[in-house]
């Protein structure tokens, strides 16, 4: 966990997080430094979605700090002055894609300006050529310019994940958060992303924070894990200490919730053939 110039991008105090009578995450200190790919794992209502929510401020936390690139985001409850500017600096990859489905890939990419823009432009959708161009510049790097113009409707599960990473380059996002990325898609498309992700990471220097349950991609991508469990952290360190026996030790018989081996590929996968690639709905 080198630090890297000014400081940590995310600092997380005694965060906890509860929904009426139901704790969903306590007492939770973590730090990432600028350019980590950290994966957070855990079986199902171990507190993954709800700890990726908190850091942008889509929810607020119950008590504890939350802090990023150095400066207070939320505290106490609630988010502070200058939350916006802040979160317009992280960028967010759902499992679910998050895209408007009416408008085109070129469309969802733009979107990425809008927490920058000022007010009117942004609710008359009003983009310079200039943005246009990045924003396809951002679809050609993900490998989709030739589907700029179609709908996010007629995309493919990768390409619309792709459509989600695309985003975040023009949002020129310092911190993504991604979660359960993969979750949804096909081997190939999932390794397309995941690609992608690490991509970014490497080239680009953006912090990488992962949620999944699916293990071999966290020891395939992710240098760094933070395993959580009830809403407590469990493990916090390399990823090489979580073999079986720690998996066993920190989530017992929920172990079976967590993916702990790649799936067989399809036989036309084995054989070389296209199944998994991004053509109709299965990418």
């Amino acid at each position: 966990m080198a630090m890297n110039g000014g400081g940590w991008a995310i600092e997380l105090e005694r965060i906890g997080k509860r929904f009426g009578e139901r704790t969903a995450l306590e007492g939770v200190d973590f730090r990432c430094a600028p350019g980590e790919m950290v994966a957070v794992v855990g079986a199902s209502g171990a507190g993954k979605s709800t700890l990726l929510r908190l850091i942008n401020g889509l929810l607020p936390a119950s008590e504890g700090e939350a802090r990023v690139l150095g400066q207070t985001l939320q505290s106490g409850g609630r988010l502070l002055p200058g939350a916006k500017r802040l979160r317009a600096q992280i960028g967010f990859v759902f499992q679910r894609f998050n895209l408007v489905e009416r408008l085109t890939a070129l469309q969802n990419v733009l979107a990425g300006t809008l927490a920058k823009a000022p007010t009117l432009r942004t609710a008359a959708r009003l983009f310079t050529r200039a943005e246009k161009l990045r924003a396809l510049a951002a679809l050609d790097r993900v490998g989709i310019l030739e589907r700029a113009e179609q709908r996010a409707s007629e995309l493919s599960g990768g390409e619309q994940q792709r459509v989600a990473i695309a985003r975040c380059l023009m949002q020129e996002a310092r911190i993504v958060l991604a979660d359960e990325p993969v979750a949804s898609l096909d081997i190939e498309s999932a390794r397309k992303v995941m690609e992608l992700l690490a991509e970014l990471n490497r080239e680009d220097g953006t912090t990488i924070l992962l949620s999944t349950h699916q293990i071999p991609t966290v020891r395939r991508y992710c240098p760094r894990t933070l395993a959580l469990n009830g809403g407590h952290v469990a493990l916090d360190g390399e990823t090489e200490r979580l073999d079986e026996a720690a998996l066993a030790r920190i989530y017992g018989t929920h172990v079976d919730e967590l993916v702990l081996s790649d799936p067989a590929p399809h036989p036309s996968v084995a054989a070389g053939g296209a199944y998994g690639a991004d053509h109709g709905k299965r990418g």
